[in-house]
């Protein structure tokens, strides 16, 4: 049975500039935007409301969805990521929860499609994505039944 990994991921932004995480990986500092892994019993948009809060300390809610995306990995994994957006009035502090995640960073969108740092080629698209501004409300996503703990 296909059993890819489901992620989620929220392009975040303020004031002309794109949050990124920094962490290391395999020696070397590797950019991502929020993103992690859905848990059980969770539904994606809550799945990134707690990976916004872990690995950056920002306490949001996604306001929109940009794309899914499937996607198999170099290493022949696959993965199903839901792409969301979140606009903030201002850059602010980050506080990264998670011990994997260095440090934060606001920069330019040209910045990351520039950059050879970044974790995989999801993290340009997902800029791209934005950039094209063609978003879905988040009612485009629903949970059914009663075993979800966070919505």
């Amino acid at each position: 049975m296909f059993k890819p990994h489901v992620t989620v991921a929220t392009v975040v932004h303020a004031k002309a500039q794109f949050l990124v995480v920094e962490e290391w990986i395999n020696g070397k500092p590797t950019w991502n935007q929020p993103a992690g892994h859905l848990e059980a019993d969770e539904s994606v948009i809550a799945a990134a409301e707690r990976e916004l809060f872990e690995e950056t300390g920002i306490r949001a809610r996604p306001q929109q969805l940009l794309r899914i995306h499937q996607w198999i990995a170099p290493d022949n994994t696959p993965f199903i990521r839901f792409l969301f957006a979140l606009e903030l009035d201002d850059i602010c502090p980050t506080t990264p929860q998670d011990n994997d995640i260095s440090c934060c960073h606001w920069v330019s969108a040209e910045r990351i499609l520039t950059s050879d740092c970044l974790r995989s080629p999801l993290v340009a698209e997902s800029i791209h994505c934005f950039l094209q501004n063609n978003p879905l409300p988040l009612e485009v996503i629903s949970v059914f039944g009663d075993n979800f703990a966070q919505i």
